[in-house]
């Protein structure tokens, strides 16, 4: 199930954002979350990144006034399932 989420960040702002995948993994039984993988394309900065059994986080710091940055996160689980969901990451002076 790929699904896709939009927010806004000021380039000068260090914020965290994330997936919660609760719903999709109860709906295949007690599945949870085994690795979470982060792809950032150059222009903004992974800070770091982390997950739990059931969600994932990324920090993100940097990025251009006006431009549109697509973060995908994949998760893959304990029950052999994988998962991608994009971030999209507008940049706007706040």
């Amino acid at each position: 199930m790929a699904s896709k989420r939009t927010v806004t960040k000021d380039p000068q702002a260090t914020l965290d954002y994330g997936f919660r995948y609760t719903k999709w993994l109860l709906e295949s039984g007690s599945d949870t979350i085994l690795a979470s993988t982060w792809t950032v394309p150059a222009g903004i900065t992974k800070v770091s990144s982390s997950f739990t059994a059931t969600t994932t986080t990324i920090w993100l710091s940097g990025g251009t006034v006006g431009e549109q940055y697509p973060c995908v996160n994949e998760v893959n689980t304990v029950g052999q399932r994988t998962d991608n969901r994009t971030l999209i990451v507008n940049i706007e002076q706040k």
